[in-house]
C-alpha cells in the first residue's frame, strides 16, 4: 500500500526571498490545500504528490499590487480578463483596484449598495489573480454606507481624489456634478474630504476588530493650483509634452494637498493614511514633514514603477501621460534615494489600461493636453524594480517588502505577502539574470503599447503560483481565471 503523501505540491531548489529576512536563503516550499505547509532547506521530493523544480531561481512572495484601475477605460468584464493576465505575467497574485461611481468605470451614479454588487457580479470568474476593491465615497450617501461596505462586502480601504474638486480626469471640468454623477446639492471639496475621514473614523469605533485594516488613500494634488498653472503653461506655449504637463500640475500642488490631507487626518483623529503615487522631491518632503508633525498618524507613502523608471525626457511622450505627472530626472533620482533609505513604503503599478486609439488624439497626437491620463505596467513592476533597484542598492529582501509584504499588511491581507507557513501559496519565480527588452507586443495586456517600450530589463518572471496553482509558466498564462474576491480582512 502506497504511503500517503504529506503535501500536494513541492517547489524545490529555489532561493527564498523573504520580506523581513536579512538575506536570500536556499530552500524548498511545500504546499497543501492552497497554503504553504512547510518551508525548509531540504524537503524530500517523495513527501509530495507533485513537485516543481525551481532550478535555483529566486522565489518571491506573490506581488500585491495595491494600486490598479481595472475597468476604467474598457468594460470591466473585458479588462478583468486581459489585465489580470498581465498581472499574472508580472508575478502579481493580488490585484487591488480603485473603483468609484461617476464618469468612467461603470458610468453610473447612485448608492454603493446597488453599484458595488454589480461590480462584484461582473468581476466573478473574470480575474486570473485574486482581487479586491478600494472605494471612493463621492457624496454624503456613500459616507453613510461605509459601515455596510466594511461589514457586508469586506471593503477596508477608501480613497479621495483631491484634484476632482476643480478638474476632471484629464483636465479642467466645467461640470463636476455631471462628471462625478452627484446631486446638485453636493460638493466634492475639502469639507467633503473631512466628512469622509470622520465617516471612516466612526466606522473604526464600530468595528474595533477591523480598525487596523481600515485606511484612507489620497491622490494629493490641489485643483486650484493645477487649474491656474495649466492655463499659464498652455497660454505661454513654451513647454511641450511631458515637460508641459509636469509644469501644469506642479510639484507644490502635491505638497500643498499633502499638508491639507494630513491636517484633516489629525483634526478627524484618523490614524491610517496612505499618500498615493508621490512623484517629486517636494511631495516626499511634504509627506515626511507631516509624519514628523503628526507622529500619531500612521502615514504610508507610495511610489509607482512608472515614476521610478520614466522622466519628462521619455521618448514615450504623450503615451506616458499620467496623474500626477511624470517628473524631471532630478525628481526621479530623489524618489530612488528615498526608496533605498526606507522612506517609501511600497511600489505599485497604478495600472490603468488605456488603448492607443483612446489614449492619443487622432488629429493632434502630440498634444499632451488632449491625451488621456494613465497607462498599464503591472507586468513590468517586479522586473523593472529588480533591474534598476539592484543598481541603486536595494536588496531582494527589500524588494519583496516593497512589492508584497507592506501593502498586504496595510490593506487587510495578512494571508498574503510573505513565504511562511499558513499563508496563501502565492509564489513567483524569477530569473534575476535574464536580460530582455520590453516590447508591448509581448504583453498580455490589451493596451497595445507601453511607455516602457525599449527599456532593457535584467530580470524576468518565469512562473507564478496562485494559492499553489500555476497560473503563469514559460511565457504563457495557464488555465481559466481562478482569482477569488478578497473579502477583507482576509
Amino acid at each position: 500500500m502506497a504511503s500517503k503523501k504529506a503535501f500536494d505540491l513541492l517547489i524545490k531548489n529555489v532561493r527564498l526571498v523573504r520580506p523581513n529576512a536579512a538575506m536570500v536563503e536556499q530552500g524548498d516550499i511545500a504546499i497543501s490545500d492552497g497554503r504553504i505547509a512547510k518551508v525548509a532547506p531540504e524537503i524530500p521530493a517523495a513527501s509530495a504528490k507533485t513537485f516543481y523544480d525551481g532550478k535555483g531561481q529566486l522565489a518571491f512572495p506573490g506581488l500585491v499590487d495595491p494600486h490598479m484601475h481595472t475597468g476604467i477605460y474598457s468594460p470591466l468584464a473585458e479588462d478583468a480578463l486581459t489585465e489580470s493576465r498581465a498581472a499574472a505575467q508580472g508575478g502579481v497574485t493580488s490585484s487591488l483596484n480603485y473603483m468609484r461611481t461617476g464618469g468612467y468605470y461603470l458610468n453610473k451614479g447612485g448608492s454603493y449598495k446597488k453599484f458595488f454588487p454589480e461590480v462584484l457580479d461582473i468581476s466573478a470568474g473574470r480575474f486570473h489573480v485574486d482581487y479586491a476593491y478600494h472605494l471612493a465615497p463621492m457624496d454624503k450617501r456613500h459616507i453613510r454606507e461605509i459601515p455596510n461596505l466594511i461589514n457586508d462586502f469586506g471593503v477596508t480601504s477608501f480613497k479621495i481624489f483631491m484634484f476632482y474638486g476643480g478638474h476632471g480626469l484629464h483636465g479642467r471640468s466645467s461640470n463636476q456634478h455631471e462628471f462625478l454623477m452627484i446631486g446638485e446639492d453636493e460638493k466634492y471639496d475639502i469639507a467633503h474630504f473631512e466628512f469622509v475621514m470622520r465617516g471612516i473614523r466612526k466606522a473604526m469605533g464600530k468595528y474595533p476588530d477591523k480598525a487596523d485594516a481600515l485606511s484612507l488613500s489620497l491622490h494629493c494634488e490641489t485643483a486650484e493650483i493645477m487649474s491656474a498653472y495649466t492655463k499659464i503653461v498652455e497660454e505661454e506655449g513654451k513647454l511641450k509634452g511631458l515637460h508641459a504637463y509636469s509644469a501644469g500640475r506642479p510639484p507644490h500642488s502635491e505638497g500643498l494637498a499633502i499638508f491639507i490631507a494630513s491636517y484633516l487626518a489629525n483634526e478627524t483623529d484618523l490614524p491610517n493614511i496612505n499618500l498615493l503615487h508621490l512623484t517629486s522631491r517636494k511631495a516626499v518632503i511634504a509627506a515626511l514633514q507631516m509624519a514628523a508633525v503628526f507622529p500619531h498618524i500612521d502615514f504610508r507613502r507610495e511610489v509607482t514603477i512608472g515614476h521610478l523608471m520614466l522622466d519628462t525626457d521619455s521618448k514615450a511622450a504623450a503615451l506616458a501621460k499620467v496623474n500626477p505627472p511624470i517628473r524631471p530626472r532630478e525628481d526621479v533620482d530623489f524618489l530612488w534615494e528615498q526608496l533605498v533609505a526606507g522612506n517609501l513604503d511600497w511600489v505599485c503599478s497604478d495600472h490603468a489600461c488605456c488603448k492607443h486609439e483612446m489614449k492619443i488624439d487622432h488629429k493632434k497626437p502630440g498634444n499632451i493636453w488632449l491625451a488621456k491620463s494613465g497607462f498599464g505596467g503591472t507586468e513590468y513592476l517586479l522586473p523593472a524594480l529588480i533591474t534598476e533597484g539592484r543598481k541603486r542598492g536595494l536588496s531582494f529582501n527589500q524588494m519583496a517588502k516593497l512589492t508584497s509584504y507592506t501593502a498586504a499588511r496595510r490593506f487587510g491581507l495578512p494571508s498574503k505577502g510573505d513565504i511562511a507557513e499558513g499563508l496563501d501559496a502565492d509564489i513567483v519565480l524569477v530569473d534575476p539574470n535574464d536580460t530582455w527588452t520590453v516590447r508591448a507586443a509581448d504583453s498580455e495586456s490589451q493596451q497595445g503599447y507601453t511607455p516602457f517600450e525599449g527599456l532593457e530589463m535584467t530580470a524576468r518572471v518565469k512562473t507564478t503560483f496562485l494559492r499553489g496553482q500555476r497560473i503563469y509558466d514559460n511565457g504563457e498564462v495557464l488555465g481559466k481565471p481562478v482569482g477569488k474576491y478578497l473579502h477583507r480582512p482576509y
